[in-house]
């Protein structure tokens, strides 16, 4: 993290441009260095401008490329693109791993992390960031796949793994090749994570595990699972877990899909009779664990509802409005209708904003973003519910149908990120509880007070 900071500091754009080029972003324009009073009298920013407008035109020329592009043999359950549908179709289709290997290899994936662990092995620059995610939404081209390998473990095994452990997953992991599921949660361990009962024993160099979790998202479809497993029973609540990497083809391992509201068996129960793993699928050291699920946590409440895969769903949402009519007028020509619409729109300018804040704050380490960070997955993923619903109220009984209907608008992922945003709401820690800790440790409120029942 301090070499990162170390970069973002020493990029060769001054501090005053590089903090205006940001905001102006939000707007999707470009900024103007040559219109600009002060860049334009600044060598240092017009150095920095004309490698930007090069880049851009790069990136802008590799959407146009790829606008349209489809992927084969994809699961909605596992790989769903939560961004939106492509609205064109441009006759190229490939795999979901061959994508990520085309963004890697061309510097727009994974672009800071080191090309011995299969990444492009840039330097990090939040300027050429802003620029990918900027003309991707534009072009409606498809971002990188994501999901809990990618953007939760990979980021904790650069901070915790041993470097057998990055050269093991990490690469494939990022490609798409190795696909993992999170088994945190258990029938009475949920909000109250540290009460996790799944026991791990060290026997003649290799851990035994039994025990159970539940709500598994796509357990079904994984080669690897990272869990939180009792290691250190004496120890106290928090003190005795550790992190494990587990095979999900190890024996011993029982699979319950459970179909929720989407009809789709997005969650399952995971069983654990005497399940034997090497010793060095440990990250970090015994009992360390509950400090790396906190740097996963991290990640994963910053990764819910990405900033820029919202805007992309608002841009498809102003389409299908365009596009809709009810009594010969187009949707977003209805007043009320476009009431709803600004009021979406606005708080996702914000949520954009927001997240450029966060951005800032690596490159302004004074800047006191606790409070912030803390409101993401809260704010966030009530945002897409909200941008969801929208799109279902304002298509009246289309809004209705689901799954194989011939009348079913964009293949019926209106209706399916609908309910999926609602299980987010609750998942990765519930938004009740979120509130709990913003107030508190945010906002340093008085805790809630415990109640005891006399018997």
């Amino acid at each position: 993290m301090k070499s990162f900071i170390s970069n973002l500091k020493n990029d060769i754009l001054c501090k005053r441009t590089r903090n205006k080029m940001l905001s102006s972003y939000l707007s999707s324009e470009y900024f103007g260095f040559d219109s600009n009073p002060h860049a334009s009298a600044c060598i240092k920013c017009q150095v920095s401008g004309k490698r930007y407008k090069a880049f851009k035109k790069e990136v802008e020329a590799f959407c146009i490329k790829w606008k349209g592009v489809s992927f084969k043999n994809e699961s909605k359950s596992a790989l769903l693109d939560l961004a939106g549908p492509i609205s064109e179709k441009s006759g190229k289709n490939i795999s979901r791993s061959e994508w990520q290997t085309i963004l890697i290899e061309n510097g727009y994936f994974a672009r800071s992390i080191p090309k011995e662990y299969g990444g492009y092995g840039g330097e990090p620059d939040i300027i050429k960031s802003r620029i990918i995610a900027t003309e991707f939404s534009k072009h409606k081209v498809p971002n990188a796949m994501g999901g809990q390998g990618i953007d939760m473990l990979v980021p904790t095994l650069l901070e915790w793994g041993t470097e057998e452990q990055k050269q093991k997953y990490i690469k494939s992991t990022l490609h798409g090749e190795t696909i993992w599921c999170q088994g945190y949660s258990e029938p009475n361990a949920g909000s109250d994570l540290a009460n996790l009962q799944t026991k791990g024993e060290l026997i003649d160099g290799k851990w035994v595990i039994n025990g159970q979790k539940i709500w598994t998202s796509t357990a079904q479809f994984s080669q690897m699972m990272f869990c939180l497993i009792r290691t250190e029973p004496e120890a106290s609540k928090h003190a005795g877990i550790s992190f494990i990497l587990i095979p999900m083809d190890t024996p011993g391992i029982e699979i319950r899909p459970l179909v929720d509201m989407t009809l789709k068996a997005g969650f399952n129960e995971v069983f654990f009779d005497d399940v034997t793993v090497p010793e060095e699928n440990l990250v970090a050291k015994r009992g360390e664990g509950w400090s790396v699920a906190n740097s996963v946590l991290g990640h994963e409440r910053g990764s819910l509802a990405n900033p820029n895969a919202t805007m992309n769903r608002l841009n498809t949402l102003i389409n299908l409005m365009k596009e809709e009519t009810i009594d010969g007028r187009r949707l977003i020509d209805v007043p009320s209708y476009r009431e709803r619409l600004l009021q979406v729109q606005g708080k996702v300018m914000a949520v954009q904003a927001h997240s450029l804040r966060l951005l800032s704050s690596k490159i302004n380490p004074n800047q006191n973003v606790k409070l912030g960070g803390m409101i993401q997955k809260l704010v966030g993923t009530e945002l897409r519910h909200e941008l969801e619903g929208l799109a279902i109220d304002i298509m009246g009984e289309l809004g209705t149908l689901y799954e194989d209907d011939p009348n079913v608008r964009d293949g019926g992922s209106w209706q399916f990120t609908y309910m999926y945003f609602l299980g987010l709401i609750i998942g990765g820690g519930t938004n009740q509880i979120q509130k709990n800790i913003i107030s508190e440790r945010g906002l340093g409120m008085p805790r809630e007070p415990k109640v005891t029942v006399e018997v």
